[in-house]
């Protein structure tokens, strides 16, 4: 058990899923924590995929394990990039080596997968979901959501300048002049406005379109065109900043609209994605066909069963002549940064654990709030507890501050 005089165990396992590149903590982390009275272990390779070989976490004063359960064992907090629903197959391994006391931070994809939040919860395992970390200010710089899509935007344009078979900039050369692509970009969040930048950058025509019109502004700051179309949406976002789910009747008078502004892109990026549910149905198989043949669209919903209706999750496809690409957690194909932002998000979000060396967990923070999955063997957030078909818990006691750390099991 980490006492006062004893520090913090902090580990990262390498991630379960094999196709998973990114790491949970970069080295330039490691050596934060240490100064700050941790203890760091990674297990042997942990990082390698995302370009930090063990040696670089030696450098920074970081213990190396081969031994998998070992590292476990031994732990207070386990840090990972994907655990629990979101590590699919691969997550009842990693439960059974949790250990009662300990403390997981993750993405664990909850409002999907509750069930398993009850598993670890019975397990005595304290759990925090990054993704739920909510969108308010002081939790700018925990936002892993924010951090992701801002990558999976960027590579997403990539994709599609790729698999384009046209140039995106508009080219004056002898043998002629070539008109710049036309990209339209659904959803003008973190990874639409991202996808939207980056296609102006390399010279495309690009146009932007969300439900919210408050986010006018900011297509039109990047140099892009807002698509207005005539359909209302009053209450589009939820109080915590993420996008809501709206009807069915709005979605088909939307998709109406969408038809005729789809048919003269060249490049179609989606990116409306619920969390916890599946994602919305924007273009229908009806508005692919409408596109002209070598056009492409890349749908960042994929994951969550795709916007485009014609989808398949990580797979590239051909419908009459236009080419669906539905990439998977492509943070991962840039694991470099994609790792160093989420590290930092990591980073930031233990400062409100970590207080003099030793875990304190404070109820009355709403990041905190909001992002606790289980403790005291108990399902805590009530979002989870209400798909479960569980009474809500109040939490009405913050944890005073000279509370005693976890067990760590060793």
């Amino acid at each position: 058990m980490s006492t006062a005089e004893t520090p913090l165990i902090i580990v990262v396992p390498r991630e379960a899923d094999t196709a998973e590149k990114r790491v949970a903590l970069v080295p330039t982390s490691v050596a934060v924590l240490i100064k700050g009275g941790a203890v760091v272990r990674i297990e042997a390779n942990a990082g390698l995929a995302a370009g930090f070989p063990d040696a670089q976490y030696v450098e920074k004063g970081a213990e190396i394990y081969v031994d998998r359960a070992e590292l476990f064992r031994k732990a207070d907090i386990v840090l990972q990039v994907r655990a629990l629903g979101a590590n699919g197959d691969a997550a009842a391994a990693d439960v059974e080596l949790l250990q009662d006391g300990q403390v997981l931070i993750a993405s664990c994809d909850p409002l999907t997968f509750p069930e398993i939040v009850k598993t670890v919860a019975e397990r005595g395992v304290t759990a925090f979901a990054l993704e739920l970390v909510p969108r308010i200010t002081r939790a700018q710089s925990m936002d892993i959501l924010s951090s992701m899509a801002t990558v999976a935007g960027y590579r997403a344009v990539l994709l599609a300048a790729t698999a384009a078979p046209r140039m995106f900039p508009m080219l004056m050369t002898a043998a002629g002049t070539l008109k710049p692509a036309r990209v339209l970009v659904i959803g003008a969040g973190v990874a639409g406005l991202q996808a939207i930048a980056t296609a102006k950058r390399l010279g495309a025509v690009v146009s932007g379109y969300d439900i919210r019109p408050a986010v006018r502004e900011q297509v039109e700051s990047l140099g892009a065109k807002f698509v207005e179309l005539d359909v209302q949406a009053e209450q589009s976002e939820t109080a915590g900043g993420y996008a809501k789910e709206m009807d069915e009747d709005f979605y088909r008078r939307q998709r109406e609209a969408m038809k005729k502004v789809i048919a003269d892109c060249d490049v179609v990026i989606t990116t409306a994605a619920i969390p916890g549910r599946k994602a919305p149905i924007l273009v229908t198989t009806e508005m692919v066909e409408a596109m002209a043949p070598g056009s492409i669209v890349v749908d960042l919903a994929a994951e969550r069963g795709g916007n485009c209706e014609v989808t398949v999750p990580g797979e590239t496809i051909r419908h009459n002549g236009v080419e669906v690409l539905g990439p998977c957690n492509l943070p991962s194909d840039v694991a470099v940064h994609a790792s160093e932002m989420f590290s930092r998000n990591i980073l930031t979000f233990l400062q409100l654990l970590i207080k003099d060396g030793q875990l304190r967990i404070n109820l009355e923070d709403e990041i905190l709030q909001e992002t606790l999955l289980s403790r005291g063997r108990q399902v805590i957030n009530n979002r989870v507890r209400e798909l479960l078909k569980m009474e809500p818990l109040t939490l009405s006691s913050p944890e005073p501050a000279e509370v005693s750390p976890v067990s760590s099991g060793t």
